[in-house]
């Protein structure tokens, strides 16, 4: 199978590496990178570059890497640059992996998705925490309704310091610290609403409060505390969502609050802990390595590909996701809660 990575940073690298691992020389990997002679990020102390380590031809014109015909493009250039790829990949008839989030934008979202649907693409966002098991067991026992009951409130949290996330580079530079690039917190951390989308949908309103308010060096939002809102029966269920980029040591958990009992997840650590109203607690810790959810993750979109079958994560769970975060940045700049922008179901069902 030949395959194209557009771009060769961090992320790029990674996926490299680990369809190497996966396929071997079974794989036909192509590259199409703007800034190219860059060495290999990680343990690798050759001074290889990325073609030399991993066996990669290059371009740096997008149009000859997609004359070679690959069957799947992995887009993995800054933010911005998303939705521009994707489209040109769909357009080439390829199935495409987008990294998260989807784009940085909402126009030409909806485009994107309809042009896949009808052209019967596989298409999948790079939600790698989809793929950690501590994650699934909790979404498991919050889908459990004797587990913790309705649910009535939840709080999730992330925060690590910019600087500490890529040693190798400025942090100023990087796409996370660039408005032009896709960059701020919302967008580049965009995981944890993702999997409050996956959990709960997309909410009624979203209200957030935040923006560059740490030392940092950057033009985007480095501090965003979100709130979620989902009709109940009786009122708003409210999720709270915070993001950072100056927290040491980083976290990265959960806690929802149900009629039945209390539920923690830590994706740090891999701890599962369920506490019932009489003080009963299970523990389960389900620790997975960085990588192997990003080898997980991968190892379905192939699989996908060669059976045509639909992505745990679709485009359109990704425009949800993308649509929440976007509506965050909205509040950030109005101080008004936002509506999430949404996408018309499909008007017949797929042939996959």
């Amino acid at each position: 199978m030949k395959i194209l990575i557009v771009g060769l940073g961090s992320i790029g690298q990674r996926h490299a590496r680990n369809l190497r691992a996966i396929a071997g020389g079974g794989v036909d990997l192509i590259a199409y990178r703007v800034r190219g002679g860059r060495s290999v990020i990680g343990d690798d102390s050759s001074g290889a570059t990325p073609e030399e380590a991993y066996g990669i031809r290059s371009f740096t014109n997008i149009d000859q890497a997609l004359a070679e015909r690959p069957r799947a493009v992995i887009v993995a250039n800054p933010t911005a640059g998303h939705l521009d790829v994707a489209r040109r990949a769909v357009e080439a008839s390829c199935d495409v992996f987008i990294e998260k989030p989807l784009a940085a934008e909402w126009a030409g979202v909806a485009s994107l998705v309809e042009d896949v649907d009808r052209r019967g693409l596989v298409a999948m966002v790079g939600y790698s925490y989809r793929f950690h098991p501590a994650l699934r067991r909790f979404r498991q026992l919050l889908l459990d309704v004797e587990a913790v009951g309705p649910v009535v409130a939840a709080r999730i949290e992330f925060g690590e310091y910019l600087p500490a996330w890529h040693p190798w580079e400025d942090y100023r530079e990087s796409y996370a610290a660039r408005r032009a690039l896709g960059g701020g917190v919302l967008l580049t951390q965009i995981h944890d609403l993702d999997y409050a989308c996956w959990c709960w949908g997309s909410p009624a309103r979203v209200y957030a409060a935040g923006g560059r308010l740490s030392s940092l060096e950057t033009d985007v939002e480095d501090v965003a505390s979100v709130l979620l809102e989902y009709p109940r029966p009786h009122g708003m269920f409210p999720v709270h969502v915070q993001l950072d980029y100056v927290q040491r040591p980083p976290v990265r958990r959960c806690e929802v609050v149900g009629e039945r009992g209390r539920l923690t997840l830590d994706l740090r650590t891999g701890l599962v802990m369920l506490v019932q109203p009489d003080g009963v607690t299970t523990e389960e810790v389900l620790a997975s390595d960085r990588n192997e959810v990003f080898v997980s993750e991968m190892r379905h979109f192939l699989d996908c590909v060669e059976r045509r079958d639909e992505p745990a994560v679709t485009l359109r769970a990704g425009a949800m996701s993308l649509a929440v975060a976007l509506a965050a940045r909205e509040s950030l700049l109005t101080g008004r809660a936002v509506q999430p922008a949404s996408i018309a179901p499909l008007a017949r069902v797929s042939s996959r």
